[in-house]
């Protein structure tokens, strides 16, 4: 474990706190704003565009408790990743917290969950965009859409910030279009909120699962630890402004969708949001709703790209993964051999495979990356701390609990794709020590 040295009081500590830090192999150019804005993007995206229909599906009208669930679940995992983000401003996120406050297996168990999870979920927003804009082209479409998103991020995190602005301001004024249509066009019925008394607290647990599909993007943030100024100020300010904003619009929307459409028609639709509209008198702005999860799509995948190659070069870095992907670009300072691998991995998954079973397994791996999370916050002494340990050690349980109360398919796919990462470290550490990079990647 990594701790400060004992005696050094709150302003001491924060100095040996910066003064401990590493220098940043990449350019530190997003403030508070831009790493809110890159964390909306992640979150405020397509999850909301799809999540409603499962989770009403597996808990009917009790799908509000779930969101209340995966809220809280989610703030606890937000309140620990400031914590240690604000210690260790690197670019990894908790692959980086688990090897420096439990043990390098533990952190490359997260690294492994991170990185494989989210190619998949790459390749599902892919897909998803490509089948909102035109079916018929699905492939190609989204073939392209990685190659895009995947030059964006290439020619700098700036600019990556700059387009993620541009498509959370598209995505919010859809989503407040659907609030408006679904509450005023004539079809919204405030008796279908009505609790359903044969749902249970299981069937509420899977769809607090699902939905944390959709808060899930708040982690951006602290895998961009190397490009955010004053990290210690900013990601714990970030990471909480962020989520809020994505809980009072996930809410509007969701009691807006379900008293128009009701659960059973929301469980029934391929595109949930548009029959929340359907019928009424604002039916006409469906067309919207849908040019908006096309808006979200590219939002997520955009954010998801980013995310995943930075915790690639932070693993590689560490002999984790090859150590070619170690590399920085000497011009726009991003880890450019990640970058472009990640994006090609992705472009063949969506021409080869329909990837949306695969959002299961990746929810999985995602529970167990927080819950490692967590688990690290809670070896955080007094001193490096703001919230007391009972918020990590609920994240911890609330991972668990939602982990496995997915449907037996993912638990089945997630534990077999972390087992097969635990069996891979196991080897290469029967190998030999693992090379690592020491100092500033050139």
């Amino acid at each position: 474990m990594t701790h400060r040295p004992a005696g050094a009081n709150d302003g001491g500590a924060r100095v040996v706190q910066a003064a401990a830090q590493p220098a940043s192999r990449l350019a530190r150019k997003l403030g508070v704003g831009d790493a809110v804005v890159i964390g909306l993007g992640a979150m405020i995206g397509a999850g909301i565009f799809a999540a409603l229909g499962p989770a009403a599906d597996a808990a009917g009208s009790g799908l509000l408790v779930g969101l209340l669930v995966a809220a809280l679940v989610a703030y606890c995992n937000a309140t620990s990743s400031a914590a240690l983000a604000s210690l260790y401003p690197e670019s990894g996120g908790t692959y980086v917290y688990g090897r420096k406050r439990l043990n390098a297996f533990w952190g490359f168990l997260a690294g492994w969950g991170f990185v494989v999870g989210k190619l998949a979920s790459c390749a599902a927003m892919a897909l998803t965009f490509a089948y909102y804009a035109a079916p018929s082209l699905a492939r190609p479409l989204a073939f392209a859409a990685v190659v895009a998103m995947t030059a964006v991020n290439y020619f700098g995190v700036a600019k990556t910030a700059a387009a993620t602005r541009v498509i959370v301001v598209i995505v919010l004024s859809c989503l407040a279009l659907v609030v408006f249509a679904a509450a005023f066009g004539g079809q919204a019925e405030l008796s279908r909120m009505k609790p359903t008394i044969t749902v249970g607290a299981h069937a509420i647990l899977q769809a607090a699962g699902f939905l944390f599909f959709a808060f899930a993007g708040y982690a951006r943030i602290a895998t961009l630890g190397e490009e955010v100024a004053d990290p210690a100020r900013t990601i714990p300010r970030a990471i909480p402004l962020a989520l809020g904003i994505t809980l009072v619009v996930y809410a509007a929307v969701a009691v807006t969708a379900l008293v128009a459409a009701g659960a059973e028609g929301l469980a029934r639709a391929p595109a949930p949001l548009v029959a929340a509209i359907a019928g009424g008198r604002y039916s006409a702005l469906a067309p919207a709703v849908r040019i908006g999860a096309t808006v979200a799509s590219l939002g997520v995948l955009l954010s998801l790209l980013a995310g995943v190659s930075r915790t690639a070069f932070a693993m590689a870095g560490n002999g984790d993964l090859p150590t070619f992907l170690a590399s920085v670009h000497p011009r726009y300072r991003v880890p450019d051999r990640a970058e472009l691998l990640v994006g090609a991995i992705v472009a063949a998954v969506v021409l080869l495979v329909d990837i949306r079973g695969a959002i299961g397994f990746s929810s999985f791996a995602v529970l167990v990356y927080y819950a490692i999370a967590n688990a690290s916050a809670l070896t955080l002494r007094r001193d490096e701390r703001r919230r007391p340990h009972a918020i990590a050690a609920g994240g911890l349980a609330g991972c668990a609990l939602l982990a496995f109360s997915l449907p037996l398919p993912s638990v089945l796919a997630g534990g077999g794709l972390l087992a097969i990462g635990a069996t891979v470290y196991a080897i290469r550490g029967s190998l030999g020590p693992r090379k690592r990079t020491a100092g500033p990647i050139r």
